[in-house]
C-alpha cells in the first residue's frame, strides 16, 4: 500500500503536552462495527466481559536521552600537542545490544565516526568521574543507528544512565517544552516494572490503581508482557510504499505462564484485550498461525499493515497516532482503514487530544 493512504490532517493544537488528571479522566473513543461512541477511560470496565483478559506492557522508561561531547584528536599537523576537537552531541538510546553496549540515534549523526570517544554528562576533562559517562563509537548502520560501547557495564551502566540522562519525551512534545520533574512520573505507567524502554507504552498511561481494581472486579484477568519500546517508534515512514519500510527491532518477552493463561482465555470463549500497540505487536509475534500463543523471548520487528490476519488480539486500547506512522497503519489493519479515517476525523473535529499524553480509543477488531 502507499504510505500516503495513511495521511490525515491534524491541527497543532490537538497535540497534548500534559496528560489528563486524573489519568482515567481522559476521553475514550469506542470504535465497533464502524460505529463511534464518546466515553471516558474510566468507563472501560463497561466494555469488558467476565472472562476477558487485559494484557499490558510492564516495561519502564529509562532516562534514555543523553547529552555530551564527541572527542577526537586534532588531525592538523603542527597543531597543539594533545589538542582534542569536541562537538556537542545528543544520543537517544534505542536498543540494548549487550551489558555494556547500546545502539542509539545521535545528533549530529553525520559527524560521528567509529573510534570517536563520547563523554556524556559533565563536559570537559573533570578529574572526578561522577556525573559523566564515557563511550566509544564502534560502528554506524545504514538505518541511522550508532553503536556505542560504554566504559561501564550491567547495573553500573544502568545507574549511570539514570544519573546522566533525562526522560526521553517524544519529539512532538520536546519541541514545544522541556522535560521536567512531572514527566518522570507522568511518562511512566502504574504497572511499570522492568527498565528498558526509551518511549512509554502510552495507552497504559491512562490506568490508575482504582481503574485496575474495577476491571478485576468485573471478572477480567490482567496479565503482563514486556516489550522495551525503541526510539524507532517515532521515526517517519520515508518509503512511498509500505512494503519498502524497514522496522527497527525491539526486545520483548512473553512468560510461559502468561501464554498458557491467555490460551486458556481464548479456549473458554474470552477475549484478549491488548493495552497498547506494543503489547499487541508482541503477542502477535509470539502467536502461531493456528492462534496458539507461545512463550517468547527475543527481538521482534513485526510490521502490521492492512491485510494482516490477527492471531491473538480481539480488542485494542490505544492512543491516537501520527499521520503516515506505522502505528496508524497497525490500527487501520485492526479496525479497517476507512473506519479509522472516520474515527480520526471525528476525534479531530470533537477536540480529542492526540499522541503520547492524549486521549485513547477502544478498537474492536474488524470482522
Amino acid at each position: 500500500m502507499k504510505t500516503a493512504d495513511f495521511d490525515f490532517d491534524l491541527p497543532e493544537d490537538r497535540i497534548a503536552l500534559r496528560p489528563a488528571e486524573p489519568r482515567d479522566s481522559a476521553r475514550l473513543l469506542v470504535v465497533k462495527d464502524g460505529a463511534l461512541a464518546d466515553h471516558l477511560v474510566s468507563d472501560l470496565p463497561d466494555f469488558l466481559r467476565p472472562g476477558d483478559a487485559l494484557v499490558f506492557n510492564d516495561t519502564r522508561v529509562i532516562s534514555a536521552r543523553l547529552s555530551g561531547v564527541r572527542q577526537r584528536p586534532n588531525p592538523v599537523i603542527g597543531g597543539p600537542e594533545g589538542e582534542t576537537l569536541t562537538v556537542e552531541v545528543e544520543a537517544n538510546l534505542h536498543h540494548r545490544d549487550a551489558p555494556d553496549a547500546w545502539s542509539a540515534f545521535m545528533k549530529p549523526g553525520k559527524r560521528i565516526k567509529p573510534g570517536d570517544r563520547v563523554r556524556f554528562g559533565a563536559h570537559g576533562d573533570a578529574a572526578c568521574a561522577l556525573g559523566r559517562l564515557d563511550a566509544t563509537v564502534t560502528g554506524k548502520q545504514e538505518d541511522g543507528l550508532v553503536a556505542l560501547k560504554f566504559d561501564l557495564s550491567g547495573p553500573a551502566l544502568d545507574d549511570a544512565i539514570r544519573d546522566v540522562g533525562v526522560m526521553p519525551l517524544p519529539p512532538y512534545i520536546a519541541a514545544k517544552r522541556p522535560e521536567d520533574d512531572r514527566d518522570r512520573s507522568d511518562y511512566q505507567t502504574v504497572f511499570a516494572a522492568h527498565d528498558g524502554s526509551v518511549a512509554a507504552p502510552t495507552a497504559g498511561l491512562h490506568f490508575t490503581p482504582a481503574l485496575l481494581d474495577a476491571i478485576r472486579a468485573k471478572g477480567v484477568t490482567t496479565h503482563a508482557v514486556t516489550l522495551h519500546v525503541g526510539a524507532g517508534t517515532f521515526l517517519p515512514v520515508k518509503a512511498d510504499d509500505t512494503a519498502d519500510h524497514k522496522m527497527h527491532s525491539e526486545w520483548g518477552t512473553v512468560p510461559a505462564e502468561t501464554a498458557d493463561a491467555l490460551n486458556a482465555v481464548h479456549a473458554a470463549g474470552g477475549r484478549i484485550v491488548c493495552v497498547g500497540t506494543t503489547s499487541l505487536r508482541l503477542l502477535e509475534s509470539a502467536t502461531t498461525p493456528e492462534g496458539v500463543i507461545r512463550p517468547f523471548h527475543g527481538d521482534t520487528a513485526i510490521f502490521i499493515t492492512p491485510g494482516y490476519r490477527f492471531r491473538a488480539a480481539d480488542v485494542l486500547m490505544t492512543n491516537f497516532h501520527l499521520p503516515k506512522s506505522t502505528l496508524f497503519m497497525l490500527v487501520s489493519a485492526f479496525a479497517g482503514l476507512e473506519t479509522m479515517k472516520a474515527a480520526y476525523a471525528h476525534a479531530v473535529a470533537d477536540g480529542y487530544r492526540f499522541y503520547s499524553y492524549g486521549d485513547g480509543s477502544l478498537l474492536h477488531r474488524e470482522a
